[in-house]
């Protein structure tokens, strides 16, 4: 499998993929990602350069996105001087459930965070999907603090704040990174 960098022409996949996440999740009792997502939003990240591809042949597997710049009111000001890459929408696809995919696309993000010289690889998750929470924790993550407060929406309750780290770090994760090197932070 190989990794690469997103195109226009893979929104409609990433779109599809968040549908298909939403209804697995749902089925397993969250309300993550029953919002649709705003597809000039996600455009605007494949743009950006910081949207990822993993590709089996001709089929698109999984995706991540990484960035520099955290979302606005989850880390504190002297979490932010540590240089971090965070992640953003890992998604796979349910064809291919079960490969720890989504893990070793997250060794491959740590891996990406260290040779751009990051100190951290960083997320935050879904408040209440314990699921996802233990998933990242088995990933070694490991939990920062969960932020309830200051949502998008009005400053109300925040859906997406459970907070977590891992060191970046260099990784086998036998992917076939076709993507330009990172930058420097």
């Amino acid at each position: 499998m190989r990794i690469t960098t997103a195109v226009p022409d893979d929104l409609d996949q990433l779109l599809a993929f968040r549908v298909e996440a939403a209804s697995w999740i749902s089925q397993l009792g969250s309300d993550q990602w029953s919002r649709p997502y705003p597809a000039d939003r996600l455009l605007a990240t494949i743009v950006a350069g910081t949207v990822f591809m993993l590709r089996d042949g001709n089929r698109t597997a999984g995706t991540i996105t990484l960035t520099p710049k955290a979302e606005e009111g989850l880390w504190s000001a002297e979490e932010l001087m540590e240089t971090s890459i965070f992640v953003n929408k890992l998604t796979v696809s349910r064809d291919y459930a079960g490969e720890d995919l989504g893990g070793k696309l997250l060794d491959w993000a740590g891996d990406r965070a260290y040779r751009s010289s990051a100190k951290w690889l960083r997320l935050d998750a879904w408040t209440s999907n314990t699921a996802l929470q233990r998933y990242y924790l088995q990933h070694d993550f490991e939990y920062v603090r969960t932020v309830r407060e200051g949502g998008a929406i009005n400053g109300g309750p925040r859906v997406s704040g459970w907070l977590a780290q891992r060191p970046a770090r260099p990784a086998e994760h036998g992917f076939e990174d076709q993507t330009p090197g990172p930058q420097s932070l």
